[in-house]
């Protein structure tokens, strides 16, 4: 029994394993979340140089991220993504 909750544990690390090496760790979380209206420009700037880039994406668009910046996209382009795949 161990050696299975050992296993899970190791394959949500792997995972999530992405997010240690993202930028956006790295960088003040406000940006990545602006009030109502406030600019994403920075936000997305720090998500065009990232090398998870997409997992981070992927993971957004798996867990219905509602709020902030993922993958370099706000909610709002999140949603047009998900309304153009069905």
């Amino acid at each position: 029994m161990t050696d299975l909750v050992i296993a899970q544990d190791s394959s949500a690390e792997e995972q999530l394993g992405w997010q240690e090496r993202a930028l956006c760790a790295q960088t003040d979380p406000e940006a990545f979340f602006p009030e109502k209206g406030g600019s994403t420009r920075e936000a997305k700037k720090v998500c065009r140089s990232c090398e998870v880039r997409a997992e981070c994406l992927e993971y957004a668009l798996e867990h219905d991220e509602r709020f902030g910046i993922w993958g370099g996209l706000s909610e709002r382009e999140r949603r047009r993504i998900k309304r153009q795949a069905v």
